[in-house]
């Protein structure tokens, strides 16, 4: 099993931690995320929002690209689909896999699961290696 490695404080945002996303076992190549549902995560039909699934998925996969490759990188396309709810009170597992490293292109999927290990919502990201000196 790889040496767990530490996931830098950019994946630990501000923003994460106001969804409440916790990054979790980061090890080359797999980094899991949790999420409890609170009542600021539901939309108007009273279930998460979609944005929420699309957040911490993001995060994962871009945390999980960085254990691989050691880079900075930015979301330019990702599709999600949504395919089951979650109420308050129960929490979301995120996973994510690198599918291929190119030069200046990475691709990336991920996964939502709950805790009967139900999909709720699956992904395909794109992202940019960043250059080091761009802020």
């Amino acid at each position: 099993m790889e040496k767990s490695i530490k996931v830098s404080q950019k994946a630990r945002s501000p923003f994460n931690n106001f969804l409440g996303v916790k990054i979790e076992r980061p090890e080359k190549g797999v980094v899991h995320c949790s999420l409890q549902i609170g009542p600021h995560h539901k939309n108007a039909n009273d279930v998460v929002h979609g944005g929420v699934y699309f957040s911490i998925l993001d995060t994962v996969m871009g945390a999980t690209i960085k254990t691989v490759t050691n880079k900075s990188t930015v979301t330019i396309n990702s599709s999600i689909n949504f395919l089951a709810p979650l109420k308050e009170g129960d929490t979301l597992y995120a996973t994510a896999k690198v599918v291929k490293v190119g030069k200046s292109i990475i691709t990336a999927e991920g996964e939502i699961r709950d805790c009967k290990d139900t999909l709720l919502a699956i992904t395909i990201g794109t992202f940019k290696v960043i250059r080091p000196n761009m802020k």
